[in-house]
């Protein structure tokens, strides 16, 4: 691990990015106290990623394939709502208070 302060840092920064290089870490420092850490930047990907790798983790169930209930597709296609959800929109909404406004100031303020 590699400590600099920041005029030094600015001073020789390529050789501290030739030390991320080589995979040291570069801590910056000002008064000497750590401020910030200098990280390389991992490769890209040069090769494609493998398909299926997660074969066998995920398990589709049979009931997947089951149709909808007739809730969820009206919700899904606008129809008008049932059940709880007609109940909650026949309740009246709450009264709130007229919320208070300031007068202007006088006097160049």
């Amino acid at each position: 691990m590699i400590v600099v302060n920041i005029a030094e840092a600015k001073a020789k920064l390529s050789e501290y990015l030739e030390a991320l290089a080589r995979g040291e870490r570069v801590i910056i420092a000002k008064w000497n106290r750590p401020v910030a850490e200098l990280k390389a930047i991992a490769a890209a990907r040069s090769e494609p990623r493998p398909i299926g790798g997660a074969r066998g983790a995920v398990t589709v169930l049979p009931s997947f394939f089951d149709p909808l209930p007739d809730e969820w597709l009206d919700a899904f296609e606008g129809g008008p709502p049932r059940g709880a959800a007609v109940r909650a929109a026949e309740r009246p909404l709450p009264r709130y208070a007229k919320p208070r406004t300031r007068k202007p100031r006088r006097g160049g303020r």
